[in-house]
């Protein structure tokens, strides 16, 4: 793929449910951090603690607009009355993005704050410069660590994403990451699939399959400073979505030829 313009608009999605406690501090050190042009999108999905609200006004007041100069970077909001969930929340983000914006670089992450939004740039940067075509924020590789989750929590991911390595390959150390940028070609060709976090391992794998240059930038996972945490809340949690994780990895590998 040719180098990204200069000029190239980035999005960065950001799934919303009630994350009042953290959204404006996220969304303003994102606008912070990111260089224009640039546009935060946020897909609520009608949030009872008026996640949506505050995303409204601080997009009526930072409006993203695409022939001013001076206001080339803003905040946008889809408000979803009828569907829920995190996949389908980040594709409707992408498709927007996409078609409604013409983004070229596409990233998106957790609305907790455990993924410092600081480090969107080094994920762009590694597309900008021609190095990928998706990046992925790794707690699992060198300079990076998850001091976010417990013990039980860090071993499971340190084995879902060993076993996903063992039968899918190493050019992904974190396929469980959800911290991602890509370029919009890329997810034109790959929608998500996936109910929650197995969205993830799918979409690295498929595009590591098809030959797109992958790279990890190391981040650190850091505790949410607000809010309830949508990872797991007991042992029982934790193994039921990392059944889906490891169904997915499975389904993956036995489709590996197809």
């Amino acid at each position: 793929m040719s180098k990204v313009d200069d000029n190239a608009l980035v999005c960065t999605v950001l799934p919303t449910f009630n994350e009042s406690g953290n959204i404006s501090d996220l969304i303003e050190r994102l606008m912070a951090s990111v260089s224009p042009p640039y546009l935060v999108l946020v897909v609520d999905d009608d949030s009872p603690d008026g996640t949506w609200k505050i995303v409204a006004d601080m997009a009526a007041q930072t409006p993203y607009s695409p022939n001013d100069q001076e206001k080339n970077s803003g905040i946008a909001l889809v408000r979803r009355l009828e569907e829920k969930g995190l996949t389908s929340a980040i594709q409707r983000g992408i498709d927007e993005a996409i078609h409604t914006y013409n983004a070229q670089i596409i990233t998106w992450m957790d609305c907790d704050l455990s993924m410092p939004p600081e480090d969107v740039p080094k994920l762009v940067e590694a597309i900008r410069q021609n190095d990928a075509d998706v990046v992925a924020g790794s707690r699992w590789i060198e300079g990076g660590t998850d001091i976010a989750h417990g013990l039980m929590a860090r071993v499971l991911s340190w084995i879902i994403n060993n076993f996903a390595m063992l039968l899918l390959g190493r050019k992904v150390h974190d396929y469980t990451s959800g911290f991602i940028a890509a370029r919009s070609e890329v997810l034109q060709k790959l929608r998500l699939k996936g109910d929650y976090g197995e969205y993830c391992i799918d979409l690295l794998c498929r595009a590591a399959r098809l030959n797109y240059r992958m790279k990890e930038v190391p981040y650190v996972c850091v505790p949410r400073t607000s809010g309830e945490s949508k990872t797991g809340i007991n042992l029982w949690d934790y193994l039921s979505k990392g059944r889906k994780y490891v169904s997915t990895i499975v389904m993956l590998w036995l489709n590996r030829n197809s």
